[in-house]
Formats: C-alpha cells, structure tokens, sequence
C-alpha cells in the first residue's frame, strides 16, 4: 500500500545524546541500545473514520523518536499497518451504505492527508490487512500445528471453525528468560484483563474457547462478510493481533527495537501481538515497549464510540495552521493523558507566532545553545514540552533584545524545530 509523502529532514551540526525512553514492560525508563539500524512498529488505523486528535497524538509521538534517531545518525526501518477489514470498518459500511472497500480507502488517503500535514514522516512500509493474508493464513496453520491454536465449534447460528490462539498453552512453551507469558507486557492481574477484553474487542464469552482470554486469530466466512481463501482453515479473514504480528515479523528484524502504539493498546493488543510472535519465531516480537497517553475532550476520553471527536481534517478544512495544530499536541508529554481545549489551541497559536517572529531577532551565537537544550529534553524520554519550552524561552529572549537577525543563527534554530520537532516556521 502506498504511503504518504514525506518532507525533507534538515540535518544538523553536532549529535544527539543516548536516548532513554519508558518502556511499558519493564516499567520504567531505559537505555534505548538500538545499534546503527533502529527499526520501530506503530499500529495504524482501522479506517472507518477520521483522525481525531488521538491518533495525532500518538503519530507525532513516536514521529519524534524516529525523528531523534535519525538526528543520532541513525537509518531508522519504519512499518505501519492498517486494518483495512475488521468488524468496526464493516459495521460502519453497512449503517451507512458505503462499500466497505470504498470507506476504508476514502478514510485511509484521508488519514494519510492528515498525517502530511502534520509533518509526520512516513513509514517505510505502510502494509494494509487485507494485502497480508497470504503471510497470515500459513502463520495461523504453523500455530495450529504447533498446538498453540485450535478451532472452535459453531453455537447459536455461527458456523464451526473459528480458529484461537491458546494463551495458557502458549504461555508454557519455553522456559527461557525472553519467553512470553500472559501479563509480560502489561503486567495486568487476570481481573483486569478480562474487563479490557471485553471492552477492546475481545470476545470472553464465546461459548468452546479453552479459556476465556484466547485472542481470535482467523474468523471463518459468514454470509454477507468479505472472506479470502484460508487454505487449511478455510475461507475466512484475520484476526486483529495476528495481523500486525504477522506483517512486523515479516519487514522488521526479530526482535525490533521499539513496538509503538497508543496506552488503549497494551492489552489485549500487544500483549496477544508479543506471544504470537514468540510461539511462531522463538524469539520477542520487540526489545522495547512504548505508549502514547490518551487524549479527551473537555474531561472525557476522546473516541469513535463516544463522537466526541476534534478532528485534524475538520481544523485544517477551518483553515487553522497544521503547525499550530502539532505545537498543541507537543505541549503535553506522550506519555501523558490530557484534554484538548480551545485555550490550549490559543496557546499553541500565540507560541508558533511568537516564535515566527523571533526568527527575525535571532541573536548571534544563540542557536547553538538552543539545540543542545532541545536535544536534552528530547534524549530523556522525548520530553517535548521541556524542548518547546527551551523554543519559548529562546524567542522570547530574541524578542527582548530586538536587534538584527544572525542569519545563521536564523536558519539553525529553523532547522532545528523542523527536524527535531517536526514544526515547520
């Protein structure tokens, strides 16, 4: 699947210190060793709607640690997907007489508009769902052949054949050190696991699992749903956990270096991602794990199901600045939940004007000093807000002393907001 376009990276003079980063396994801050080659995995849309500010949120957060490994010298090996069939995408086709196909592709370039205006470098690879199947039919036969899935009969008018991945069976297969068991990434009691499976997708009722917390790795045809050719399992589509485990395994190193997604998608999501990969290669999924906090409205989660959504496209339609739009969301650390507000949106456009401005009275000599405080901030856990306060601070003393511009002082501090930052003055 074709990806967005990128704009170009300025490169700057000096270097980026070690980069340290929480990751949500290990529960606390570490070293990011990622050797000269990087290789991150951010999980896409499921395209039935917009881009609302939550998934900004989480794009731009992990664009600054692609964008920090490339100022540290680094090639970084970028994948994203996109669940371009699921049971959201054809629930919302039907209710609103759209073809699925065409709803998924008309929210999907929608979605990459969006991402391009915010200047989000784009994946290497943006790999949809329905692209994939041919790689995850064979994964989910080689894990039932393993005895770490098995078919499910059909009750209550579905059909027979479902096929899940066996958590508990998983979870026993290797002793070593490495291994994957449930709760390894989310670090959840069983109690609060079922809650959120229930709530994110998962189906702990269904009547013939093992237990009640196996994921769904293929879903067998049912009349009046889109269905592909599943070899041994039959005709069928993926499930959602194997899907990103699935197209990760196959354009990443094993394990890579960063798994990225949204707080909402620690479990089931990547908890089920990271024993599915470890049942089919022996080995993590990911050496790191790395969370974006969620995003509300006026106190409440911002969601699809809820409509209480500010979306990107919708501000930039109103011509507001996509820039603008960036500098909100860096306000607040990625790892944060907070709230988007008009006032905080007045904020952000007040700060890039002012910092525009101070682009014309940049004192000599004090570009340099800037970028070492930016790339500070941002080395400790991508701490954007300590950076954009360091841009502040930096535009309000220019302001101050009001006298000619350093050209070169000019262009740096422009060039390093771009490629650190993503903010284009």
């Amino acid at each position: 699947m074709k990806s967005w376009t990128s704009r170009p990276v300025p490169t700057l003079p000096g270097s980026m210190p070690a980069i340290r980063l929480f990751d949500t396994a290990a529960g606390r801050e570490t070293a990011l060793d990622a050797g000269p080659s990087p290789s991150m995995y951010v999980c896409g849309i499921t395209p039935y709607d917009a881009t609302h500010m939550g998934h900004a949120a989480s794009y731009v957060a992990f664009d600054l640690l692609n964008r920090v490994w490339r100022d540290a010298g680094h090639r970084v090996a970028y994948v994203q997907n996109v669940t371009d069939v699921d049971d959201p995408l054809l629930e919302r086709a039907t209710a609103t007489g759209v073809d699925w196909r065409d709803l998924a592709a008309s929210q999907i370039e929608l979605f990459q508009t969006d991402m391009e205006a915010l200047n989000v470098l784009a994946p290497d690879r943006y790999v949809g769902a329905v692209e994939s199947i041919a790689l995850i039919v064979p994964a989910v036969e080689k894990l039932v052949a393993l005895g770490l899935a098995y078919t499910v009969q059909g009750s209550n008018g579905e059909p027979d054949g479902d096929v899940y991945y066996d958590v508990e069976a998983a979870g026993k297969q290797s002793v070593a050190p490495d291994a994957w068991t449930l709760g390894a990434i989310s670090g959840l009691a069983e109690s609060e696991m079922l809650e959120l499976f229930a709530e994110r997708g998962g189906d702990p009722g269904r009547a013939g699992k093992r237990q009640a917390l196996d994921p769904l790795l293929w879903r067998v045809a049912r009349e009046g749903e889109p269905h592909w050719p599943g070899a041994s399992l039959g005709a069928g589509r993926p499930g959602w956990h194997i899907e990103c485990t699935v197209i990760a395994q196959q354009y990443l190193p094993a394990p890579f270096t960063v798994q990225g997604g949204g707080s909402d998608l620690v479990f089931p999501h990547h908890e089920m991602g990271a024993g599915h990969a470890y049942s089919l290669a022996g080995v993590p999924l990911a050496r790191h794990y790395a969370h974006a906090g969620m995003v509300g409205l006026d106190g409440e989660k911002m969601s699809k199901s809820k409509g209480n959504l500010v979306l990107v496209s919708r501000l930039r339609a109103a011509g507001e600045d996509p820039a603008a739009i960036r500098l909100a969301i860096l306000a607040h650390h990625y790892r944060s939940d907070w709230s988007w507000t008009d006032e905080g949106f007045a904020a952000a456009k007040a700060e890039i004007s002012l910092w525009r401005q101070a682009l014309g009275h940049a004192p000599e000599g004090s570009a340099a000093p800037l970028v070492a405080r930016m790339r500070d901030a941002l080395a400790a856990d991508l701490n954007a807000p300590a950076a954009v306060a360091a841009v502040s601070q930096w535009a309000q003393q220019a302001m101050s002393d009001g006298g000619p511009a350093s050209l070169t002082d000019q262009a740096l501090v422009s060039d390093a907001v771009d490629a650190l930052l993503g903010v284009v003055l």
